[in-house]
């Protein structure tokens, strides 16, 4: 299993700079009392770190040639970026050795304030038969090292946007973040226009199946494109989820909410999404108790036409934190076979930003409870204000959904939020996609 570590810390600089650490580090344009490290597990180890160094580059590169030849027989291998005194490490290798790495880096004396910041899982490593690269920014500018970094990963491009480890890599190597747009989102100024979707008519009722699904786009209005497709469970007469699963046997919900997420993936399949995402409710616990349920997800995937990367599994929070010893494990196995997960109807809950000291999703969707009306409301705002502060630090994808007034969505898109889901730009499609309506500067 590969993994990526993400840890911050500082090294006593009268010790040199032999694993890679400094004290003292600029973090997109604010000081840190110490360096970051980072690490990221995945199915292969992926260790992403942050951290400052005050040695001249060719001391910094004879020290990764000599790293790179002690590494190569741990089987790590990555990627270094170095911006002045501030360097970004990523290594990948599998999850022991990365781990013992960080117990080796956490517990030597000399350095301090070592953190883990980001741990996860995936498929495969991004950067394979690399050794350790090195790439500095003081000789090298950074659209040539984003090219280079992008050149030598492993990841389709259409899937780095959404890639934490990649938004990361993005961040240091530009230091740029999305800047909050000011007033130019006012609702006065803006109309909505309908598209039609290249996706064909809907198929109506489809024989044969214990339930329906009815899709309804995640968009970027600022970009005018869809960012994902999310499959809403449906009753074979179209009613609600609630209908549907009241419905059914208590002793065999989970294995009829897994078996589920097999007809929304052909049904994906049969309208063409191309290299769009699906996004599909599902039950933590139907990981859990159902055995073989990851592999009956990848298989279902694959048997359709799909990459693992192209779907996204959300999750509430209630449902997460209920079950989530048992459903960690599972995370990983997911994690591995490089499929995404969401928390849905984030903020409904009791375990809120607490929830993300212990699991850090690929995306996080704020509930309509909190969405709604949120241009009239200043509690509203300022807990919005927070969420969108921490998920920028933890490079999550943040979702508004609900949104039914433009007048929310102008107040959203001025706060910083890119994505959004609800009504005002399409409403959910029984077996197909409906019309959107993109929203446009008034002339």
């Amino acid at each position: 299993m590969m993994g990526v570590i993400s840890l911050a810390g500082c090294h006593d600089r009268r010790e040199g700079v032999k694993s890679l650490l400094g004290d003292g580090v600029e973090q997109w344009g604010q000081k840190l009392p110490y360096d970051h490290w980072q690490f990221n597990f995945f199915y292969p180890v992926n260790l992403l770190a942050l951290l400052n160094l005050s040695r001249p580059s060719t001391e910094l590169r004879e020290l990764v040639e000599r790293a790179r030849g002690r590494n190569t027989k741990l089987d790590i291998t990555g990627v270094l970026l170095a911006k002045g005194n501030d360097v970004l490490q990523i290594l990948e290798g599998s999850e022991e050795s990365v781990v013992k790495l960080f117990h080796t880096i956490r517990e030597d004396k000399r350095h301090s304030g070592v953190v883990e910041l980001l741990r996860d899982y995936g498929p495969r490593r991004r950067f394979e038969n690399v050794g350790m690269l090195l790439f500095d920014l003081q000789t090298q500018s950074p659209k040539e090292v984003l090219q280079s970094v992008l050149r030598y990963s492993k990841l389709d491009s259409y899937l780095t946007s959404d890639d934490r480890v990649f938004k990361f890599i993005q961040t240091f190597i530009t230091g740029k973040r999305p800047a909050p747009s000011g007033t130019r989102y006012t609702s006065d100024k803006w109309t909505l226009s309908t598209e039609a979707l290249p996706f064909g008519e809907h198929l109506g009722l489809i024989a044969g199946q214990t339930c329906q699904f009815a899709l309804q786009p995640i968009v970027e209005p600022s970009e005018g494109k869809i960012s994902s497709l999310e499959a809403l469970i449906r009753s074979n007469d179209g009613g609600s989820p609630e209908h549907f699963f009241s419905s059914l046997d208590p002793a065999k919900i989970y294995e009829v909410d897994l078996q589920t997420k097999a007809y929304a993936f052909a049904l994906a399949e049969k309208l063409g999404i191309g290299s769009h995402k699906i996004a599909v409710n599902l039950l933590p616990m139907s990981l859990v108790n159902v055995p073989g349920a990851v592999e009956f997800l990848v298989d279902e995937i694959k048997k359709h036409g799909l990459q693992p990367e192209q779907v996204v599994i959300e999750v509430t929070e209630n449902e997460m934190i209920s079950g989530f010893n048992q459903f960690n494990s599972a995370i990983k196995r997911l994690r591995g076979e490089g499929v995404g997960l969401a928390i849905d109807d984030f903020g409904s809950g009791y375990a809120g930003l607490s929830l993300l000291t212990r699991f850090q999703p690929d995306k996080i969707k704020i509930d309509r409870e909190i969405i709604s009306d949120i241009h009239l409301s200043g509690p509203k705002q300022a807990i919005v204000r927070s969420i969108i502060s921490c998920c920028s630090d933890l490079e999550i994808t943040l979702v508004a959904e609900g949104i039914e007034k433009i007048e929310e969505w102008c107040w959203l898109e001025s706060a910083g939020i890119r994505r959004f889901q609800g009504f005002l730009f399409a409403r959910p499609q029984l077996n197909g996609v409906g019309d959107i309506r993109w929203p446009h500067l008034k002339r």
